[in-house]
C-alpha cells in the first residue's frame, strides 16, 4: 500500500487531532520476488526483535536459538527478495514490521514489509538531493529505529521523520540541517537515533553537537553544546558508576580534525566526561559506535589511532586504560564477550583481531582464509552459541571465536558483491541482509533449524 501523505511539520498540539489510520494487510508489490516460505519456528526456539541497528541491548548480542549452523556452500534457502535502490543501512525488526529505508530514483524511500512474506505494509517517501563526494554517491547510512509504534528515521539530508509503525502515518519530522544547521559531513548524514526513555537522541552537529527531542512531539528537550561535530557512530546507553548516560563518539568533517568520546547526561544534555580521540588526517571519520563496558568504553577508529579503552570516573574524569593502534576498525562496531573485545582491524578490515579488555593484551589476529572472497569490513553478531560474521563481499561464516583463536564452522557464499556492509539481522529465524552493488537488493533467508 502506498501512501500519499502531506509534507508538514506536526506541532504538539495538532498530535491531539490525529485519527490514526487502521492498518491494512501487507500486499505483493512490483519489486518483491518470493521464493518460498521458511521453515516453521520451532516451539523450542528463543526469539526477538531487532529494532536497532546494534540490536535488542546495543551490544550485537542476540538471544536467538535453534539457528541454522550447518551452512551449504550457496547459503541457505533465500525466502524474498526485494530490489532496492542505494542506501548501506540495514532493516530493522519488530513484531510483524520490517523497516528499510534507501533512495530510489530521487527520492528517500521507507517502507515497511512483512519479515515473512516480504510484502509492503506501506511506503512513505520525499525528495532528496544526492551528491557525490570521493567518488562515492550520498547514500542512506542511518538505519531506522522502531520503538513500540513509532519508526524513526535520519535520512542522508538530515531529514528526520518520526512515523506510525502500523500505517506509515506521518507523526512529526523536521530537517536537522535546516532546523539547527548543516552538520559538516563527507557522505551525508550516517549516526543512527537512539530512543532513550520518552526522548529520541540525536548526534546533530550543526549549532550543537548532541540533541535530545520528545519522541512523541518532536520538541527539542535539551542540547549538547561542543566543538564536535556529529560523526557517523550511533549513539549508545549507558550506565555509569549507577548514572544514566548517553555516549557519543564524535567527529565530523572538520580541518583539523577533531572529535572523541562524549558522557552525557540523558536528562539534561550536560556533557559529564570527554576524551578526545580522533585521527589526525582531514580525510577521516569516526563512525564504530563506543562499546560500554562497566564504568568505560571502548572506540576505535581506523586510520591514525586506532583503538582506546576509557575508564570514566565518577567525578566525570576520564583516563586512558589502554591504546591499541593496530586495533583499528573503520566503521564496523567491536563485540565485546565474556572479557574479550572481537572485531576486524584495518581501513580494509584486513584482520580478525581478540583483545583482553582489561588488559588491552593482543591475544590474536587472523586474516582467515575464505573460499572464493576476502573478508574485508566484515560485521560480527553473537548469537546461538557462536559469532555470525557477514564479510563485505557476501561472504556469511559462523565462527567459533575465543581468546585461543578463530575457527570457520561453516561458510557460504551468499552472492559476490563489494560493499555488502551492515549488521547481519536475524529475527525469528529469519536473515536479512542487504546487497549493495551489482544489483542492489534485500535478501531475507532462513536460518531456521
Amino acid at each position: 500500500m502506498i501512501m500519499k501523505l502531506p509534507t508538514l511539520t506536526l506541532v504538539p498540539a495538532l498530535l491531539l487531532l490525529i485519527v490514526p489510520l487502521a492498518a491494512a494487510a501487507p500486499e505483493p508489490f512490483d519489486r518483491l520476488t518470493f521464493h518460498a516460505p521458511p521453515k516453521p519456528l520451532s516451539g523450542k526456539a528463543v526469539t526477538e526483535d531487532w529494532p536497532r541497528f546494534l540490536g535488542p541491548r546495543h551490544d550485537l548480542h542476540s538471544k536467538e536459538t535453534r539457528l541454522l549452523k550447518s551452512l551449504p556452500a550457496a547459503g541457505p534457502k533465500m525466502v524474498w527478495e526485494v530490489s532496492r535502490g542505494g542506501g548501506h543501512a540495514p532493516p530493522v525488526v519488530s513484531g510483524d514490521r520490517l523497516v528499510m529505508i534507501h533512495t530510489l530514483e530521487d527520492r528517500e524511500v521507507i517502507e515497511c514489509l512483512h519479515p515473512e512474506t516480504g510484502r509492503r505494509h506501506w511506503k512513505f517517501d520525499y525528495p532528496v538531493t544526492l551528491k557525490t563526494s570521493y567518488g562515492t554517491k550520498d547514500a542512506p547510512r542511518s538505519g531506522p529505529v522502531i520503538d513500540g509504534d513509532l519508526v524513526f528515521t535520519v535520512g542522508v539530508r538530515g531529514d528526520l521523520h518520526c512515523l506510525s509503525l502500523t500505517t506509515g502515518q506521518l507523526i512529526w519530522k523536521k530537517n536537522l540541517d535546516e532546523a539547527y544547521g548543516p552538520a559538516p559531513f563527507f557522505f551525508g548524514r550516517g549516526g543512527c537515533p537512539l530512543v532513550h526513555g520518552d526522548q529520541l537522541i540525536v548526534n546533530i552537529g550543526g549549532r550543537f553537537c548532541v540533541g535530545g527531542f520528545d519522541k512523541r512531539t518532536g520538541k527539542l528537550i535539551w542540547t549538547t553544546k561542543h566543538e564536535w561535530h556529529a560523526s557517523y557512530a550511533s549513539p549508545v546507553p549507558a550506565t555509569i558508576h549507577g548514572k544514566d548516560r548517553v555516549l557519543v563518539f564524535a567527529g565530523g568533517m572538520t580541518d583539523p580534525p577533531a572529535g572523541g568520546l562524549l558522557s552525557i547526561d540523558a536528562k539534561t544534555g550536560k556533557a559529564e566526561s570527554t576524551f578526545p580521540w580522533r585521527a589526525q588526517m582531514y580525510t577521516s571519520v569516526n563512525a564504530a559506535s563506543p562499546v560500554v563496558i562497566g564504568n568505560a568504553a571502548f572506540v576505535t577508529e581506523g586510520y591514525t589511532e586506532g583503538g582506546a579503552m576509557i575508564d570514566i570516573a565518577s567525578d566525570g574524569s576520564t583516563k586512558l586504560r589502554w591504546q591499541a593502534r593496530q586495533f583499528s576498525s573503520q566503521f564496523t562496531t567491536p563485540v565485546a564477550h565474556e572479557g574479550y573485545l572481537y572485531g576486524v582491524s584495518g581501513t580494509g578490515g584486513t584482520e580478525m583481531v581478540c583483545y583482553e579488555i582489561a588488559t588491552g593484551r593482543e591475544m590474536w589476529r587472523d586474516g582467515i582464509a575464505l573460499e572464493g572472497a576476502r573478508l574485508g569490513r566484515a560485521s560480527l553478531l553473537h548469537i546461538d552459541g557462536a559469532f555470525l560474521c557477514l564479510g563485505a563481499q557476501g561472504t556469511l561464516l559462523w565462527l567459533d571465536l575465543s581468546p585461543k583463536g578463530a575457527k570457520i564452522l561453516s561458510q557460504a557464499q551468499l552472492f559476490l558483491a563489494p560493499e555488502t556492509w551492515g549488521v547481519p539481522v536475524v529475527s525469528r529465524g529469519l536473515l536479512y541482509i542487504n546487497q549493495n552493488a551489482m544489483g542492489t537488493r534485500l535478501v531475507c533467508y532462513d536460518l531456521r533449524q
